[in-house]
C-alpha cells in the first residue's frame, strides 16, 4: 500500500486536532475531488513499519484528539489489510482517541457483508472506527458551509458512541 500524506496536526477532518493519513488508490474518481493525485495506487510513498510508528508517535500528545483516515480510498480492497492492522494498533495504544474514516463508498450497501467492497478485513476495520463519513463527493452538491464533509449527499455516521 502507498500513502500520499500524513498530517501531524489536522483540524479539517474531524473534531479537535487530529493526525490524518491520506492513503493512495481510489476507483471512485469523483469529478472535483480535492485529492486527485491519490487516485493512483502507487502515488506517494510505500507504507512501512516506520510509517506506522511515525503515526503512532504523532498520536501520543494529549492535545491530539484522534486519527482520521482518508484517501484516495481506505476501503479499496488493496488497502484494507494494512489499514485494519493500523486501526487495531491505534485502538489498542490510544483507546481514548477517536477514529474517523472517510470513504466514497456507502456503508450500508458497499461495506457490509455482501457489498461490493466487502473483504475479510472490512468488518474488523469498521469495528475500530467511531465515525464514518460515507458517500462519493458530488461536485453539484458541494457546500463549503458543511462541517467535516464536502457535499450534501455525504453522511456522518456514528459507528460507535465514545
Amino acid at each position: 500500500m502507498y500513502y500520499g500524506n500524513i498530517k501531524k496536526c489536522d483540524i479539517a477532518n474531524g473534531p479537535g486536532v487530529r493526525v490524518s493519513l491520506f492513503v493512495s488508490g481510489c476507483r471512485n474518481r469523483c469529478p472535483g475531488c480535492f485529492n486527485q493525485e491519490t487516485w493512483d495506487f502507487e502515488y506517494g510513498q510505500p507504507y512501512t513499519e516506520e510509517t506506522e510508528q511515525t503515526i503512532l508517535s504523532f498520536l501520543k500528545p494529549d492535545y491530539i484528539e484522534g486519527f482520521s483516515l482518508l484517501g484516495g480510498e481506505p476501503f479499496e480492497p488493496e488497502n484494507q489489510e494494512v489499514l485494519c492492522g493500523l486501526l487495531k494498533k491505534i485502538r489498542e495504544t490510544y483507546p481514548q482517541k477517536s477514529i474517523w474514516c472517510y470513504t466514497g463508498y456507502l456503508y450500508d450497501s458497499d461495506l457490509l457483508k455482501g457489498g461490493r467492497k466487502y473483504t475479510e478485513y472490512t468488518e474488523e476495520m469498521i469495528s475500530y472506527i467511531d465515525v464514518l463519513v460515507d458517500g462519493r463527493f458530488i461536485e453539484e452538491e458541494k457546500d463549503v458551509t458543511l462541517v467535516f464533509r464536502g457535499s450534501k449527499n455525504q453522511r456522518i455516521l456514528k459507528i460507535k458512541e465514545k
